[in-house]
């Protein structure tokens, strides 16, 4: 079976779908509460609830009959329609993106200045910041390390996912690929995978395990998604 025959997967019926969609609303419910802190100040929560049976009801058209593997890429098509509405709801002018931009810049200056990743307390000394700019930015680098991973870990899109099926050998290299990124991890950076993944639990659950600031945690987060995707992308491109 080809990666196209694999798209052209057996059309389910309206009941059918109407079926798996009550069967799979705990993952979508688990997805929503775990991205609701991000999206709930620019979404109303209906809509996003929304958003999410959408993007349950495309992977169970994409994929067909739902298996064993069903949950592992629907949680991505859920999470990427979320995101997705996240970045069109961006509302801000292009001055102030500039500005997030820039900022942005400044703080990786700071970072290879320091050796460490700033405080709020070392960035209002420095650019005379406040808090909200200083969560917007966090919000904002770390819900892009999260699509950038979610990509990285889908297979870079549908097609390539599917190789489950169609090509076990490349769905294996995948696999083996991210094992060995996670093994680059330290303890504290596979347990907040850990946690996010496989628990599904929200920043400020992540933050009440690590004993940290949800601030912490989200640089945390973003600086391994970075370093697992950095880690896959060489991989590749040395095969």
């Amino acid at each position: 079976m080809s990666a196209t025959e694999y798209m052209q997967a057996a059309p389910l019926s309206a009941e059918q779908e109407a079926t798996y969609i009550q069967q799979y609303l705990p993952l979508v419910n688990r997805i929503l509460r775990q991205l609701s802190f991000q999206a709930n100040t620019v979404i109303d929560s209906h809509d996003l609830q929304q958003i999410a049976l959408i993007g349950l009801l495309t992977a169970l058209r994409r994929y067909g009959v739902p298996d064993a593997e069903f949950p592992g890429y629907a949680k991505y098509r859920i999470r990427g329609a979320i995101l997705d509405e996240l970045r069109q709801a961006d509302w801000r002018p292009r001055g102030v993106r500039q500005k997030t931009h820039q900022l942005s810049q400044h703080i990786q200056q700071i970072t290879q200045q320091l050796g460490r990743e700033p405080e709020l307390g070392d960035l209002q000394q420095r650019l005379g910041i406040d808090a909200q700019t200083y969560h917007d930015y966090l919000q904002n680098s770390y819900l892009a390390s999260v699509e950038s991973l979610d990509a990285v870990m889908e297979g870079e899109g549908e097609a390539q996912f599917g190789t489950h099926r169609d090509n076990p050998e490349r769905f294996y290299a995948r696999q083996q690929q991210l094992t060995q990124a996670i093994a680059i991890l330290d303890p504290r950076e596979q347990l907040i995978l850990t946690l996010y993944y496989h628990h599904e639990m929200n920043l400020k659950e992540i933050a009440l395990v690590l004993e940290v600031s949800e601030a912490r945690v989200c640089q945390l987060n973003k600086r391994l998604n970075d370093k697992l995707v950095d880690h896959i992308k060489k991989s590749e491109s040395v095969c």
